[in-house]
C-alpha cells in the first residue's frame, strides 16, 4: 500500500511535466511568417504550372472609347498564344482574336473582315479598347501576375496580418511601387497595385471567387483598372478548365473573308 501510495504521488507530480513535453509546439509568430523570397516562388511556381488555360464567361469594358458587356470564351496556350471569341445575344458571333507576342489576327464575323499584322500595344489598345500588352492580356485573361523579376528582389516592405501577406516593391528607374496583397491558407493572389512613388494609384487589379484547380489557385472574377486613361476590364467566368490538352489555336474563316494589313 506505501509503495503504491508513493507511486501515485509521483504521478501527480510528474504528470504535468510529461504532458508539456508530449504536446506538440505551438509555432511563435515568427516561425508563421513565410519568407518572402519562398512566398514569391510559390506564387510564380503555380502561375508556371498553367500551360493551357480554357474557359467562357462575360467581359465588361468601360472606358472613354467603349463601353460594353459581351459573353466571351479564352482558349490559350501559355506563353504564346491566346484565341478569345466574343458572342452577341443568343450566342450570335460577333469577332474571333488571336493573339501571339509576335503577330495579331482579328476577324470582325458582322463586317467578314480579317485585320492582320504585328502585336503591338497600340493594336491591342484598338481591338480591346484597352492600354495591353500582350502579357497584360495573358495576366488579365488567366487572372495571375507574371513575377518573374522579382524572384531575386527583396520586397521593400513585407507584412502578415491574420488573413493576408502583403509585399511591395519600389522601382527607381520606372519610380513605381508594386504591391501584393495574397491570402494566408492558400497563398491566393487577392489583389495587386502600381502606383507611382507618390502612392497615386496607375493600375489596380483585384481578384476573387477563388478556386483550386491541381491546387493552383485561380480566381472567376477579375477586375483591372487603369485609372490613368479611365478604363475598366471586369472578367467573370461561369466554366474555367487547366491543362487539358488544346488543338492548334487558329481562326476559322470563309473563303470570302476579306483581309486587311494592319
Amino acid at each position: 500500500m506505501k509503495l503504491r501510495r508513493i507511486l501515485f504521488i509521483a504521478a501527480v507530480i510528474l504528470l504535468p511535466s510529461l504532458l508539456q513535453y508530449c504536446a506538440p509546439a505551438v509555432p511563435s509568430e515568427k516561425e508563421r511568417i513565410i519568407p518572402p523570397e519562398r512566398l514569391i516562388k510559390k506564387i510564380e511556381g503555380n502561375r508556371r504550372k498553367v500551360k493551357t488555360f480554357s474557359g467562357n464567361g462575360v467581359i465588361n469594358v468601360e472606358s472613354p472609347k467603349f463601353s460594353g458587356t459581351a459573353s466571351f470564351e479564352v482558349l490559350m496556350k501559355k506563353p504564346d498564344s491566346i484565341k478569345i471569341s466574343i458572342y452577341g445575344p443568343f450566342g450570335i458571333d460577333l469577332a474571333h482574336g488571336l493573339v501571339s507576342k509576335n503577330n495579331f489576327e482579328f476577324y470582325d464575323v458582322m463586317k467578314n473582315t480579317l485585320y492582320k499584322g504585328s502585336t503591338d500595344a497600340n493594336v491591342l489598345n484598338e481591338i480591346f479598347k484597352m492600354d495591353l500588352s500582350f502579357d497584360d492580356l495573358i495576366d488579365a485573361f488567366s487572372g495571375s501576375i507574371n513575377l518573374t523579376d522579382k524572384l531575386l528582389e527583396e520586397p521593400d516592405n513585407y507584412y502578415q496580418n491574420d488573413d493576408n501577406f502583403v509585399l511591395s516593391y519600389d522601382n527607381n528607374s520606372s519610380k513605381t511601387r508594386s504591391t501584393f496583397l495574397i491570402e494566408n491558407d492558400n497563398l491566393a493572389l487577392l489583389k495587386y497595385r502600381l502606383d507611382d512613388l507618390d502612392d497615386n494609384k496607375i493600375i489596380e487589379s483585384e481578384y476573387k471567387e477563388i478556386e483550386l484547380f491541381d491546387g493552383v489557385p485561380i480566381p472567376y472574377k477579375t477586375y483591372v483598372k487603369y485609372f490613368k486613361n479611365n478604363q475598366k476590364l471586369v472578367l467573370d467566368y461561369r466554366k474555367i478548365r487547366i491543362n487539358k490538352e488544346l488543338n492548334n489555336l487558329r481562326l476559322d474563316l470563309p473563303r470570302d473573308v476579306k483581309i486587311v494589313r494592319w
